[in-house]
């Protein structure tokens, strides 16, 4: 029988440790989401121009409600566009 010490990972063991999520707006103390700045808002977005969930980018609900809205008033104004093939570079 093999020992604690022989055994060898088939895998990574790091695969099942996470990193913590947090919501930008929180711990940088951000109040307000600025439909006009596209740069910041294409963090929340993919490369299909589709927004990203809060599971994914740990965006409290508040203000996952507001980036959703200046989203959408980016897009209105065409500062975002509504489909893309590559948003991101």
């Amino acid at each position: 029988m093999a020992t604690q010490d022989e055994i060898k990972f088939l895998s990574n063991p790091s695969i099942g440790q996470h990193k913590t999520k947090y919501c930008r707006f929180k711990k940088f103390g951000l109040k307000y989401v600025d439909y006009k700045d596209d740069a910041f808002l294409t963090q929340f977005v993919n490369e299909q121009g589709k927004l990203l969930p809060r599971r994914i980018t740990g965006t409290s609900l508040k203000y996952q409600r507001r980036v959703a809205t200046a989203v959408k008033r980016a897009r209105h104004l065409a500062i975002l566009p509504y489909v893309t093939d590559l948003l991101k570079p």
